[in-house]
């Protein structure tokens, strides 16, 4: 048995509603300012999304409230309400990849 130059971890393997259509993926780097309440909003596309530095309370809908810190990957499903983005004392940097449909752009909707 030899060690193999690469190793290759599974972060995260989500399952996805049903897509009417995903034509193109965008990836964007996000920076956001310290001891920012980021709002309920929902995104028009499913995105993923990984951490790259700082730290951030996550929460999806009325569901368990989580921190992901630098290296954390997040799913946040088309539609569903992102109760909470809320950075702590620190900066948060992250990649979001955006699933699009053929035409459309990423889109944000705060609901409150």
């Amino acid at each position: 048995m030899t060690d193999s130059p690469v190793a290759r971890t599974t972060l995260m393997d989500q399952k996805l509603a049903a897509v009417a259509s995903v034509s193109h993926g965008e990836v964007r780097r996000i920076s956001i300012a310290p001891a920012r309440t980021g709002g309920a909003h929902t995104h028009n596309g499913p995105v993923f999304g990984t951490i790259e530095s700082g730290s951030v309370t996550f929460q999806i809908g009325a569901g368990q409230e989580i921190v992901l810190r630098a290296g954390d990957v997040f799913y946040e499903p088309a539609g569903d309400v992102v109760s909470k983005f809320d950075t702590a004392a620190e900066p948060v940097v992250f990649l979001g990849y955006f699933l699009l449909d053929d035409g459309a752009v990423p889109e944000i909707e705060f609901t409150s």
